[in-house]
């Protein structure tokens, strides 16, 4: 382990460091363990402040991590469905909880987005914001960066969604005017 250099560290600076190394070591913890992850610590701060400055969310949030998992599978999909999946996400879910670190977000505070959805009157919105962000908990906790999947918890905490089907026009002069109509406007 590294004391530091000569001219900047003194002898003095040096014993007391090597004895303080020794009183870890008696104590049971490494210092360059220490050292170590207190220079993470300043690096994720640095990290942390350089996004924040740029505009972007903190590595750990919701958001942060939603882009990612949306960055991995836009390729495969459609570009309409990937539109609608991230229009999706920034319009209902991250500015809600897209800033909360990942680890935080409990199933009420999801039940509480789901209801302003639902509010709005878009029940098939609703259960497709909760699909996607079920979606994003999985990512996350298989990249180790959430425990659990707090979405499953609220499987049937909304009503149901039942499509609607619309009748066809099939009587021909029906289809006609139908026709006219839609030419005049």
């Amino acid at each position: 382990m590294s004391l530091g250099t000569y001219p900047a560290t003194t002898l003095r600076d040096a014993r007391k460091q090597a004895e303080d190394a020794r009183r870890l070591i008696r104590s049971g913890r490494d210092p360059s363990d220490l050292r170590k992850a207190a220079r993470e610590k300043v690096a994720a701060r640095r990290e942390a402040a350089s996004r924040a400055a740029a505009g972007l969310p903190p590595l750990d949030s919701f958001e942060a991590i939603a882009r990612e998992w949306y960055a991995k599978h836009a390729p495969s999909w459609a570009d309409t469905h990937a539109e609608k999946i991230l229009r999706r996400l920034e319009r209902d879910v991250f500015p809600w909880i897209g800033s909360k670190p990942i680890r935080s977000i409990r199933p009420a505070d999801l039940l509480s987005l789901f209801k302003r959805v639902e509010e709005r009157g878009a029940l098939e919105t609703t259960h497709r914001v909760q699909q996607n962000c079920g979606q994003v908990f999985r990512y996350a906790v298989a990249t180790a960066r959430a425990d659990s999947d707090p979405s499953r918890d609220l499987r049937g905490a909304l009503p149901p969604w039942k499509p609607q089907h619309y009748p066809t026009i099939t009587d021909p002069r029906a289809v006609g005017r139908l026709l006219r109509d839609i030419d005049h406007r």
